[in-house]
C-alpha cells in the first residue's frame, strides 16, 4: 500500500471520529495558550521605589523627599542617604527651607524595595527583587522558559517517533502541567527558572505531538483545517483566557495553579484518544492500526473493509519510504542553500517580532490585562486571514504583504504623538495580526519549499532557529525599559526586511510538491 489516506478513505472527511479527535486534540493545546505567555503576568514589574526603614527616624517631612526625582518621577532605584537625611530631621531643618535637597548625596536601595499593589499583589520580582541591578533577571527567566522550548523542539520529534504519539503526548502534558505546580513551591529565582526550562519543553513538546498525531489521524481535507484554524484557535483561547485569569487572581502563585486545572482535566482523554495508525504501522504493528479505524468505521456509522491494511504490502511501502538524507542535503545544492539560508533568517526573524510583540504587554500602556486579551484575541482573525490568503493568494504575496505591513504600522508607532497612547496600542496590534499570520503560514510554505527527501528536516531547522528568535526576543522588550521606541524600531525593521527576503522563494500555490533535491524550484533572482 502507498496511499494510507486512500485506503481509509471509506470513513469520509468529517464524521463523528473526525470530529472527536478534531476537538479533543485541538482542546489539549489550550494549556500551552496559558503556558505560552504566562510569564507576562508571573514576572510582571510593578512601580516600586526604595524602601525607606522606620529605623532611619526621620519626621514626615524628610521621609517625603527621600527619593530623589528623575525626569520629573520618583527614582525606582535610587534614594538620599539615610544617615546625612536623619542628621537633618534631629536638627530640626526643613528640606527646601534649610537644606537644598538635590545636594544630598545618593546611595542605592540598601534596604530593598516597596512595590505598588495596585495592578498586583505579587509577581516573582516583588518576591525576589528583580528590579534596578537584578533587572537583568527579568528576560532572562523569559529566554529560560523558551531555552526549554528548543531543547524540546529537539527530543519531542525523536521521542515521539521512537514510543508512540500518544504516549509522548500525555507524558508531555504531565510534565508540562506537573512541573508548572512545583514552580509554586519555589523558595528562589534559581529554582524557578530551573524548573521554567522543563516547563518550556513540556509545552512545544506537548503542541507539536497534538499537531503530529492529528495530521496522521485525520484525513487531507480535516488535516488542513485541523493544522490551521484547530489546533491554532484552540492556543488562542488559552492565550485570551490567561488575562481573564490574571485579573481575578493578582498572586503569581495562586494563579500559576489555576492556570494549571485545564492540564490537569485533559489527562483522561488518555483513554478517548487513540494512537496515530501510520505510526503503528511503520512500527509493524498492523493489527493495532486495524482495530483503530475498525473502531473508528463503527463510531462514523459506516462498513469497514474485512482486511484494511495488509501487511505484505505495508512492509513494502516502508522500505521504499525509507531514505539516508541527512542535515547535510539542506546545503548540498545552489537552489537549497539559498532556501535554507533564507529560512532560517525569515524564522529568526518572525519568531523575534512574533514574541516582542506579546511579551509587551507591560511596555504598552493602559491597562495590562485588557492589553494582553487585545493581543490574544487578534490571533484568531489571523489565523482566519492565513488560512484564506493559503486558499487563494501566492505564497510569496501573501507572506510578503502581511509582513510589510505589519513591519511599517510597527515603525509607525514612534511618530505617533505620546499622548495619542490609545493609537499606539491600535497600531501594535494591527503589527501582531500580521506578523501571527505571516508566521502560521510560514508552516506550510516551508514544507512546500523542500523536497520530500529532506522536508521534515528542512521544517525542523526552521522551528529551531524561531525558538532562537523566541530565547532573544525578550531582551527586545527589555529596552524598551530605557527607550519606549527602540523595540518598535528594532521589530518593524526586522519585519520590513524578511517582508523582503520573502519574495526571493520560488511561488508554490498550485505546484505539485517536489520529491527529490534535482526538482527543488529555482530561486528568485
Amino acid at each position: 500500500m502507498t496511499d494510507y489516506d486512500k485506503e481509509i478513505s471509506f470513513l469520509g472527511d468529517w464524521g463523528r471520529y473526525q470530529l472527536l479527535v478534531f476537538f479533543l486534540l485541538s482542546g489539549s493545546t489550550i494549556p500551552n495558550g496559558f503556558n505560552g505567555m504566562s510569564i507576562v503576568f508571573l514576572a510582571a514589574t510593578p512601580d516600586h521605589r526604595c524602601l525607606v526603614p522606620d529605623s532611619a527616624n526621620l519626621s514626615e517631612a524628610w521621609r517625603n523627599v527621600s527619593i530623589p526625582l528623575q525626569d520629573g518621577q520618583e527614582s525606582q532605584c535610587r534614594r538620599y542617604r539615610l544617615e546625612i537625611l536623619s542628621n537633618y530631621s534631629a536638627l530640626g531643618l526643613l528640606p527646601g527651607v534649610d537644606v537644598n535637597v538635590t545636594g544630598i548625596q545618593q546611595e542605592p536601595c540598601m534596604d530593598g524595595w516597596t512595590y505598588s499593589k495596585s495592578i498586583y499583589q505579587s509577581t516573582i520580582v516583588t518576591e525576589w527583587d528583580i528590579v534596578c541591578v537584578n533587572d537583568w533577571k527579568g528576560p532572562l527567566t523569559t529566554s529560560f522558559f523558551f531555552v526549554g522550548v528548543l531543547l524540546g523542539s529537539f527530543v519531542s520529534g525523536q521521542l515521539s517517533d521512537r514510543f508512540g504519539r500518544k504516549k509522548i503526548l500525555f507524558v508531555t502534558i504531565a510534565l508540562q502541567t506537573g512541573f508548572s505546580i512545583v514552580q509554586v513551591f519555589s523558595t528562589n529565582w534559581e529554582m524557578f527558572s530551573i524548573i521554567l526550562i522543563i516547563v518550556g519543553m513540556g509545552q512545544i513538546s506537548n503542541y507539536v505531538t497534538a499537531f503530529v498525531l492529528g495530521c496522521e489521524i485525520l484525513g487531507k481535507s480535516a488535516r488542513i483545517v485541523y493544522s490551521t484554524l484547530g489546533i491554532c484557535l484552540f492556543f488562542a483561547i488559552g492565550y485570551m483566557m490567561l488575562p481573564l485569569f490574571a485579573y481575578f487572581i493578582r498572586d503569581w502563585r495562586t494563579l500559576l495553579v489555576a492556570i494549571n486545572i485545564p492540564g490537569l482535566l485533559c489527562l483522561p482523554l488518555w483513554w478517548i484518544i487513540p494512537e496515530s495508525p501510520q505510526w503503528l504501522i511503520t512500527q509493524g504493528r498492523f493489527q493495532e492500526a486495524e482495530d483503530i479505524i475498525q473502531k473508528a468505521a463503527k463510531i462514523n456509522r459506516v462498513t469497514a473493509p474485512p482486511v484494511i491494511f495488509k501487511a505484505s504490502e505495508m512492509e513494502d511501502s516502508k522500505k521504499r519510504s525509507k531514505n539516508h538524507h541527512t542535515i547535510l542535503d539542506l546545503v548540498k545544492t545552489f537552489n537549497i542553500r539559498i532556501i535554507s539560508l533564507l529560512n532560517i533568517f525569515i524564522w529568526l526573524n518572525m519568531a523575534i517580532g512574533y514574541y516582542s510583540i506579546s511579551l509587551n504587554t507591560l511596555n504598552m500602556n493602559g491597562d495590562p490585562f485588557l492589553n494582553c486579551f487585545l493581543l490574544a484575541v487578534v490571533e484568531v482573525p489571523s489565523y482566519v486571514i492565513a488560512w484564506l490568503l493559503l486558499k487563494h493568494v501566492a505564497r510569496r504575496y501573501s507572506m510578503c504583504g502581511t509582513l510589510l505591513l505589519g513591519g511599517i504600522v510597527l515603525l509607525l508607532i514612534q511618530i505617533v504623538p505620546s499622548d495619542l497612547y490609545m493609537l499606539c496600542n491600535i497600531l501594535l496590534i494591527m503589527g501582531k495580526l500580521c506578523v501571527t499570520a505571516a508566521y502560521s503560514m510560514a508552516y506550510v510554505y516551508t514544507a512546500e519549499l523542500y523536497p520530500t527527501v529532506i522536508r521534515n528536516t528542512g521544517i525542523g531547522i526552521g522551528s529551531v532557529f524561531s525558538r532562537v528568535g523566541s530565547i532573544i526576543s525578550p531582551y527586545f522588550v527589555y529596552l524598551g525599559s530605557y527607550n519606549h521606541l527602540l523595540p518598535y524600531i528594532l521589530m518593524g525593521s526586522l519585519t520590513v526586511a524578511t517582508g523582503i527576503m520573502v519574495l526571493f522563494f520560488p511561488e508554490t500555490l498550485g505546484k505539485p510538491l517536489p520529491e527529490t533535491l534535482e526538482q527543488v524550484q529555482n530561486i528568485k533572482g
